[in-house]
């Protein structure tokens, strides 16, 4: 018996033709971008930024197809120099040979380096082909400013439920021709299938195939699950539910742990923290944990929170994300995800300052701007003879010797730099009482100066 090659469902679905093509309106749509260059004629060097499955190679196929080009095509995981060379010289003899122009498509371009990214320029440049590379990652941290220079960066986004249902009927059509026989999804399965996929047409079609293979005929199936208008067809054959759950277990969202992806959600969990948003918080949280994000640098990640966002305001908040941190460490997942969980609540719904983060940058500048100034005489330790003789600690005033254990007027800062006020407290939480104990600390300075003047005169 002769096995035919394997060719995956979701490369059987490609489109041939961009009226086939699901979502990415906002590109293609009536006077969008795309379709006005499609319009114009006028075709220019591209990136793709978007996540899998949004269709990035499918569209640069198409485009190829609809402008008469040549596609070629590179993978940045697996092709080098040898091969972007090899893609050049079939270029310039499509173009010498027969007068057809290339559309050089590169998947994963941002895994190339700044010398791989360098050798497209110079054909780009003279024409040899139109340029169209593909990436999961933010092009601003990735690519060359040089090849971003000479390309328009298109933003894809994940497929809405609607576009997926519309993928999953055209699957259902091609994969009922395979089996002979109709083919038909529950309403549960259709909502397991879409959701999993989460915006990702090729999860979508990869899960699909599998699941396929679990299906019953009509005839035979015992279930209680929501059945299509056409249950009564003669041959139909049923996936439900049940039989998805052969293949799906349990997957998880999609988390890109090292992408832009990643740092956009922790982005979100810090935003909401400081926004006093404790359902956001919660669920960015829970999200990030879902996908599969260490929960070690969650745990990291709100103690600088507590620092960064409510600082003096609420002095147990440091406490707390520290406390959920060291559950976490005793219980492990998923017992300790609720230690974090309810740390980051708490981190929302806590007054907020950033008194101490600002104080903090604006000492750290200082320290850059005036480098090693010598510590004040009064303010150095005299443990030896010679140090003392040396002045160490001469004129220093023991605060708890003084009035209110403060020693008006003095001043702890090197004596070539002027006096700095970093610390500016809120009127919010604790800080409300440390700024009157400030105010009454600020008082008696003036008045203490007021009074060295007055000796001085």
């Amino acid at each position: 018996m002769e096995f035919q090659a394997y060719q995956p469902l979701s490369d059987r679905l490609r489109p041939s033709q961009l009226s086939e093509y699901v979502g990415q309106g906002h590109l293609l749509g009536p006077g969008r971008a795309l379709s006005r260059m499609f319009d114009s004629g006028r075709l220019h060097s591209m990136i793709f930024w978007g996540p899998p499955g949004t269709g990035k190679t499918t569209l640069a196929r198409l485009i190829a197809h609809q402008s008469q080009l040549q596609f070629l095509s590179l993978s940045a995981v697996l092709d080098g120099v040898k091969e972007v060379r090899q893609a050049v010289a079939q270029a310039q003899k499509q173009r010498e040979q027969f007068g057809q122009g290339t559309l050089l498509f590169v998947d994963e371009v941002h895994r190339f380096n700044k010398a791989q990214q360098d050798a497209f320029l110079p054909y780009v440049e003279d024409g040899t082909f139109v340029f169209i590379g593909a990436t999961t990652e933010n092009p601003s941290f990735e690519l060359n400013n040089a090849l971003l220079s000479r390309a328009r960066v298109y933003v894809l986004r994940s497929l809405e439920a609607a576009d997926l249902k519309h993928v999953l009927e055209r699957a259902l059509t091609l994969l009922a021709q395979d089996l002979g026989q109709s083919l038909v999804l529950t309403q549960e399965a259709e909502t397991a299938l879409i959701d999993y996929a989460d915006g990702d047409a090729r999860r979508l079609l990869n899960v699909l195939e599998q699941s396929v293979d679990f299906a019953e005929p009509m005839t035979e199936l015992n279930t209680e699950e929501t059945l299509p208008p056409t249950q009564n067809q003669p041959g139909l054959v049923v996936l439900t539910l049940a039989h998805c759950k052969e293949v799906l277990q349990g997957g998880v969202r999609r988390f890109d742990k090292g992408g832009e992806a990643f740092y956009d959600q922790i982005s979100a969990l810090h935003k909401s923290v400081r926004g006093s948003a404790p359902d956001a918080a919660l669920y960015w949280l829970t999200r990030m944990l879902d996908g599969g994000v260490d929960a070690r640098y969650l745990a990291r990640r709100l103690i600088r929170m507590a620092s960064e966002e409510i600082g003096n305001a609420d002095l147990k908040a440091l406490g707390v994300a520290v406390d959920a941190a060291e559950a976490y460490e005793r219980l492990g997942s998923p017992e300790g995800d609720l230690a974090l969980a309810q740390a980051a609540v708490y981190l929302a719904v806590a007054p907020k300052s950033n008194a101490v983060y600002s104080a903090y940058k604006s000492a750290l500048q200082d320290v850059k701007t005036h480098g090693s100034d010598e510590v004040p005489l009064h303010l150095r330790n005299a443990p030896t003879k010679l140090m003392k003789q040396l002045d160490y600690g001469e004129g220093y005033r023991y605060a708890h010797d003084e009035p209110e254990a403060y020693a008006a007027g003095e001043s702890y800062f090197p004596e070539t730099m002027p006096e700095r006020r970093y610390y500016q407290p809120v009127a919010r939480g604790l800080e409300i009482k440390i700024i009157d104990k400030l105010q009454r600390l600020a008082q008696m300075d003036q008045a203490s100066t007021r009074q060295r003047r007055d000796r001085e005169h």
